[in-house]
């Protein structure tokens, strides 16, 4: 065994220990370091500097109660978190997930896959991310707007706008984006670029709702169409029905594909006619109703309860846009069976090594989460560059610049691993090329 992958083999060790009860972090982790053995050939510098011992611990973890007044007048008590891990080429940059399954782990993961990903924007933001347990499902505009002011007071200690800026995740969109920056101009007296994701009317970006299911689809056509093929005349499975999932929709439609899938944590419905998103961006968005209502409209259409045969729809192009280990090994097996073409991710990891290792042995095309999804917070560091600027872009500008990121994401990914001996392999293509430019960083600036 080589003195590399003995390295390696001990970090990973260490870091289970030190983060015990945490595998999704465990996961994002092993699967970097499993990417990086020829990148240690060509630069042991790395290893003598200590470069990937420091880039697995985060700069800071800050955790911290977050007490609310219910609409009964009852105090709730929630955990906030934000996990700061690695500045080297801009301030901490990632979203705030609210929902249940928030806990350190979560984070952890989150924060360790955005270091990659804000680099392989490249664009000058590094990685963060935050959240709390809250679930705003089910809770009334007061209680959301209390919960997000408390969560707030805290976590304004934590950030500015060149220090850390946080955006939305799952259970954060507009509205709490909304209350959030409300809370944080009225604590430091400042109206800056502290949050992206902000409405229109205060700051926003053009194109940002649309960005990551957006630059999803720029990214899978562009993969697409190195291999000779396109989204046109294609099936499209996609999951969940949030904001990447409406927007991959409207995309992959626009570039003539059928949409025939989407799904929230109850279920999935089928429509083999193509999937009516007009219809669904009124449940979701405005009536905040469950995915299955999409019957009432469409009777003709399929409702199953639970979401994991969502990929046992025969399909040509699945884009998993729910949640993380969405797609099993079972699941990954059953696209192949059905004859899938490509892979790509817009939720964050929704694909386990054994799923993504089967898609790769059987020749789908694959686009991992931190390149295919980058488009969203590419466009966050858009809009904070406007934010600067005191200055707005139109749509179709954002979304041009937004379209050339994700091009050059595809063939930065696909370059670095050709260039190291693993062509065709963008997992490890993203990883390698996201952590030379933040590596690169660490080393010009020193030991910190």
């Amino acid at each position: 065994m080589s003195f590399k992958i003995q390295y390696l083999q001990d970090l990973m060790d260490t870091v289970v220990k030190r983060n015990a009860n945490e595998p999704e972090f465990h996961q994002a982790v092993r699967e970097v370091l499993e990417s990086l053995e020829p990148v240690l050939e060509k630069h042991p510098e790395y290893i003598q500097k200590g470069v990937l011992a420091r880039l697995v611990e985060p700069d800071r973890i800050i955790k911290f109660r977050v007490p609310w007044v219910d609409d009964n007048g009852v105090v709730q008590v929630n955990r906030g978190f934000r996990i700061q891990f690695n500045k080297a080429i801009g301030p901490y940059k990632g979203g705030l997930r609210f929902h249940p399954s928030v806990y350190e782990g979560i984070i952890m993961f989150l924060g360790f896959e955005q270091i990659f990903k804000n680099s392989l924007t490249g664009l000058p933001i590094g990685g963060g991310k935050g959240g709390s347990d809250f679930d705003p499902k089910g809770k009334s505009e007061g209680e959301v707007m209390r919960f997000c002011q408390s969560f707030m007071t805290e976590l304004s200690k934590h950030i500015a706008a060149d220090t850390d800026v946080p955006a939305g995740d799952i259970g954060v969109g507009g509205r709490e984006i909304g209350y959030l920056y409300g809370q944080y101009s009225r604590l430091r007296n400042e109206f800056s670029g502290v949050l992206t994701g902000k409405g229109l009317t205060y700051g926003g970006s053009l194109a940002r709702t649309e960005a990551t299911g957006f630059g999803l689809c720029y990214f899978t056509q562009e993969m697409l169409e190195d291999h000779g093929s396109s989204f046109e005349g294609k099936t499209v499975a996609i999951s969940g029905s949030g904001n990447v999932a409406i927007y991959a929709c409207q995309k992959a439609t626009e570039l003539g594909a059928k949409v025939v899938t989407m799904s929230d944590s109850n279920g999935y419905i089928y429509d083999k006619n193509g999937v009516d998103l007009a219809y669904v961006k009124q449940l979701k968005e405005v009536e905040r109703k469950r995915i299955k209502e999409y019957l009432v409209k469409h009777p003709e259409a399929e409702y199953h309860e639970g979401c994991k045969g969502v990929w046992t729809v025969k399909c040509d192009i699945a884009l998993p846009c729910a949640t993380q280990n969405e797609i099993d090994l079972e699941s990954a097996k059953a696209l192949v069976a059905n004859g899938v073409y490509a892979v790509c991710e817009g939720a964050n990891m929704p694909s386990t090594i054994e799923a993504t290792q089967y898609f790769q042995s059987n020749g789908v095309l694959f686009g991992p989460a931190k390149a295919a999804n980058a488009g969203g917070v590419a466009t966050s560091a858009l809009e904070m560059s406007q934010n600067s600027m005191r200055y707005s872009w139109t749509f179709e500008e954002v979304d041009h610049k937004l379209h050339t990121i994700m091009i050059n994401i595809y063939k930065n990914a696909a370059k670095a691993a050709k260039d190291y001996g693993m062509e065709g392999n963008l997992v490890a293509g993203a990883n390698i090329a996201g952590f030379l430019k933040v590596a690169d960083a660490m080393l010009a600036e020193g030991v910190v």
